[in-house]
């Protein structure tokens, strides 16, 4: 698979102005797999320069609706004609397994393209003439220059969750990719040149997020910021604003999420969403089910039906068959999610199954981990752990466990498992979460609006939703007669 390694900026890859490099790994061996360049702040004033430019000649902003939506239908067009060639290179990138890569990144991002390609021309305003001798209407017009900033969980899915609403707004956009998997999204630049996109729409400054990633939080002509990664950078980018141009913004941030099952549950299925919960790129996802709580009167029976389902688990590299569990994504998520591992154990937590690394593997492999005899003040329990490690717990009531549920800072995701519908609303009309499932996990479609309660967030991806992100709301009102009050 080839791939360009310039900037993209005003729709060529160019060097950067520095002509710094970084390198790019594959985290199933921990070799190197290309350079690329490293874009600074002096290359994120081009960026904004650029899409400043071609936002103001309304050559994209003012086009016509149908031509924007024709040209995201063309990328997705792009990409299916490119199918294997991108899966392969998200694998390589991130270490996720080909099962993951090609039944849900990349269709998931192809889906997205097609769903904003349809909203384009029906981003429309309201009208009234309720107030007597005026008439008044609304416009959704684009907010400007967007500056987008992603993680390194889900590159490709990420890049374009951000692009696709932004332009269908008809907004320009300035995106950096994670320093940790930089390959898709140059990819995708590639792709958009293909499809015919014009120059200066979309911008990629590779690079790191202390230079890049600032420069873009703090610039006084970035219009709107859209920020998925840790709460910790996102309330930096909030003071960022503040202390800028008040850009708009939008946060996706962490999450602690529990998943409940109820002894009414259908067992054999919530052991298996249970396992989805955490199988789903191992752990690093932002909506893991990592607190699970299970009721006493079950809670063995679950235990024991869980650990035989996660130790079929099959952790290997990202090309093998069969593989269920590839590498965490770098040596410093490694590292960190091992460092959480001994922090349970030295609170007392038991290690029930995993724990441990996989030595005997190239790369970044990691058991898949049980906790029990967790207590809520434990480490474990209350950080996002980003990795195949979760807690499982047993509860004697819905209020009980209800109020345990929310007892955390983060307000993402929850799962319910259980036959009484009246209780599951009750559940999930009382869980402090933007996303809940009731007896399934992880299902997170692009026509659904997505985001996060307390400190998950802020503002809305995904569905109608997002368009709100990416519009300002002007309000126009006519005289028809009334005469002056003064």
């Amino acid at each position: 698979v080839s791939v360009p390694t310039g900037l993209f900026i005003d729709g060529e890859f160019v060097t950067s102005k520095a002509g710094n490099l970084f390198a790019s790994e594959n985290p199933s061996t921990g070799q190197e797999l290309l350079k690329i360049q490293e874009g600074r702040e002096e290359d994120v004033d081009e960026a904004v320069k650029v899409a400043r430019r071609t936002f103001d000649d309304g050559s994209w902003s003012g086009s016509n609706p149908l031509q924007r939506a024709k040209l995201l239908n063309s990328l997705a067009d792009v990409f299916e004609k490119n199918f294997d060639e991108i899966v392969a290179l998200e694998c390589a990138d991130t270490g996720k397994t080909l099962n993951q890569c090609s039944k849900l990144d990349i269709p998931g991002a192809i889906g997205t393209l097609r769903y904003y390609a349809g909203w384009a021309d029906k981003i429309l305003g309201t009208t009234s003439f309720n107030i007597p001798g005026a008439f008044a209407y609304t416009r959704r017009e684009p907010i400007g220059v967007c500056g987008q900033i992603i993680p390194w969980n889900f590159p490709l899915m990420m890049f374009i969750w951000k692009i696709a609403p932004a332009l269908a707004c008809g907004n320009t956009v300035v995106i950096k990719s994670a320093e940790a998997t930089p390959l898709s999204a140059l990819k995708a630049c590639e792709y958009i040149q293909q499809a015919g996109f014009p120059k200066g729409v979309v911008n990629l400054v590779s690079g790191y997020g202390k230079t890049v990633g600032n420069a873009i939080a703090h610039h006084m002509d970035i219009d709107k910021i859209a920020f998925t990664g840790s709460t910790t950078t996102g309330r930096s980018i909030l003071k960022a604003s503040a202390s800028s141009n008040l850009k708009k913004v939008t946060l996706e941030l962490g999450g602690k999420s529990p998943n409940i099952i109820f002894p009414d549950a259908d067992m054999e299925k919530a052991v298996d969403w249970s396992a989805w919960g955490i199988n789903m790129n191992f752990g690093q996802t932002c909506h893991a089910g990592t607190r699970i709580y299970v009721h006493e009167s079950v809670y063995e029976k679950f235990l024991n039906a869980y650990t035989e389902r996660m130790k079929r688990v099959k952790v290997g590299s990202s090309f093998e068959d069969g593989v269920d569990q590839g590498p965490m994504n770098s040596k410093m998520q490694y590292d960190k999610i091992l460092s959480y591992i001994e922090s349970g154990i030295n609170e007392g937590a038991t290690v029930h199954l995993g724990g441990k690394p996989i030595e005997s593997k190239k790369g970044y492999h990691i058991e898949p981990t049980i906790f029990t005899n967790v207590k809520p003040h434990m480490k474990i329990m209350r950080e996002e752990i980003f990795g195949p490690v979760v807690c499982i717990l047993p509860f004697s009531s819905e209020e009980d466990v209800l109020r345990a549920a929310n007892d955390t800072r983060y307000g993402l995701a929850a799962a319910v498992h259980t036959k009484d519908y009246a209780r599951a609303i009750r559940m999930t009309n009382g869980l402090q979460a933007g996303t809940t499932w009731v007896n399934m996990y992880n299902l997170v479609h692009y026509s659904i609006p997505f985001g996060g309660y307390k400190e998950s967030g802020i503002g809305m991806e995904c569905g109608e939703k997002a368009l709100d992100m990416y519009t300002a709301l002007k309000a126009v009102y006519f005289n028809t007669g009334m005469p002056c009050p003064g």
